[in-house]
């Protein structure tokens, strides 16, 4: 049996080709993948700025249907639609024996390290692979990955209902994050978004107010923010200019959570003695710790159809790479 992958070389970028499906060894299951969504961090390894396995398939955004399961696997059977988490820990370093396999020294992710979901058959450990509901849109499902991401930060931020929270950024994790917020009870939530059409995605989200980042001094969100500012600022931006602007709009006693990957090089100018004088918290928020099955129920209930869409065929992967850079979708591959 052969599939068709789609696999990043370092010196020659992406290649589209046949190859056999891998034989199934203890533990796995195959997946026939029908969609698997494109982020940030696939743009970042095809520029070079995310490490990531010479010649790896790419993609980690995954749903796609049980195609066969080795013989000593039993929480998936073929035919069950299944979301992926895609991260593989060694078990045995100190993060993985201390409950943080997140930062694992030996962490290898799926679609980074190891062959991701950009193939008609993707082959996994069934231990990675969520069972959901037949019903689910595969779009929906392959948003479980960047849902747990999203859920994550939050729990990192670890807001306090009826506070206010000021999000940079509505690509479709910052929308996830504003309806995360609000579901969580703070208000008010205030977006700054350069795009109008982003700056409406978040308001239909949950957002009490989204404005142009130029705007971010008005009156509007002066009224909003309150003379001491947020309670919580979100970076989903992953600048550090952006990041040091918002810092500016941070009350004392304050969080400030870095969610936007930015690149190797981009340096945040903070003097020690604000983070003293202001008593700020700063966090980051990297993957999925044991979110994933937490994503997956609350499918139904976070308003995920209302990010748009864009789906190509595997074959015209070039476009959806391209219409990924633009950002104006959520940008989906349909291998299968």
């Amino acid at each position: 049996m052969f599939r068709t992958a789609l696999r990043h070389s370092k010196a020659d970028g992406l290649h589209l080709g046949e190859e056999p499906i891998p034989a199934l060894a203890p533990g796995e299951a195959s997946i026939d993948v029908l969609a698997v969504g494109l982020c940030g961090t696939d743009t970042h390894i095809l520029e070079g700025n995310f490490p990531s396995a010479d010649g790896v398939i790419l993609g980690h955004e995954v749903c796609g249907t049980v195609r066969e399961v080795a013989d000593d696997v039993t929480n998936v059977a073929p035919g069950d639609l299944v979301t992926v988490e895609p991260h593989k820990y060694c078990t045995e370093c100190t993060y993985c024996r201390s409950g943080e396999e997140h930062h694992c020294v030996n962490k290898k992710g799926y679609g980074v390290k190891l062959d991701g979901g950009m193939t008609t058959t993707m082959v996994a450990p069934a231990r990675i692979l969520y069972r959901l509901d037949p019903q689910t849109d595969p779009m929906i499902g392959a948003m479980a990955e960047p849902l747990a991401c999203c859920i994550h930060s939050v729990d990192r931020l670890d807001p306090k209902s009826g506070t206010s929270v000021l999000i940079a950024g509505c690509g479709p994790a910052g929308a996830m994050l504003v309806a995360l917020s609000k579901a969580r009870g703070l208000t008010p939530i205030v977006v700054s978004e350069p795009s109008e059409a982003r700056r409406e995605l978040a308001l239909s989200m949950g957002a009490d107010l989204a404005v142009h980042p130029d705007e971010l001094d008005s009156a509007e969100v002066s009224a909003l923010a309150g003379e001491q500012g947020f309670q919580s600022v979100v970076d989903a931006v992953g600048r550090a200019g952006i990041a040091r602007d918002l810092l500016n709009r941070i009350r004392k006693g304050g969080t400030f959570l870095v969610f936007g990957v930015a690149a190797p090089d981009d340096v945040l100018a903070l003097p020690p003695r604000e983070v003293y004088d202001k008593e700020l918290t700063i966090v980051g928020s990297i993957i999925n710790p044991y979110t994933h099955e937490r994503a997956v129920s609350m499918l139904s209930s976070v308003p995920l159809d209302r990010i748009p869409t864009r789906v190509f065929p595997l074959s015209e992967y070039e476009a959806a790479f391209e219409a990924q850079r633009h950002g104006r979708e959520k940008v989906y591959i349909q291998p299968a």
